[in-house]
């Protein structure tokens, strides 16, 4: 089955760099494009990007268009998403999906 487990948040102070990961299990995983989504407190889920098979960039929102960069190592059946210049409203939990599934997210703190 297909298993997505992401690590990698942690508390940052304004200003500084998280990386992501997300490492996938039960798939092809370098046929598929594979997506980062973020929900903050008391609102909607929010596609932060999508980085496809062949590994365009797309949806891309322009909140964090310049500081957030999608990668994936096929080798290594792992999405990555750098994170620069965090700002207080990208505090939120980070889900990757692929295949409608979901990782159970890691939480993103940017506070001083």
């Amino acid at each position: 089955q297909v298993q997505l487990v992401e690590s990698g948040g942690g508390l940052v102070q304004p200003g500084g760099s998280l990386r992501l990961s997300c490492t996938a299990s039960g798939f092809t995983f370098s046929s598929y494009a594979l997506s980062w989504f973020r929900q903050a407190p008391g609102k909607e889920r929010e596609l932060v990007g999508v980085i496809t098979a062949t590994r365009t960039i797309t949806n891309v929102p322009d909140s964090v268009k310049g500081r957030f960069t999608i990668s994936r190592d096929n080798s290594k059946n792992t999405l990555y998403l750098q994170m620069n210049s965090l700002k207080p409203e990208d505090t939120a939990v980070y889900y990757c999906r692929a295949l409608g599934y979901w990782g159970q997210g890691t939480q993103v703190t940017v506070s001083s």
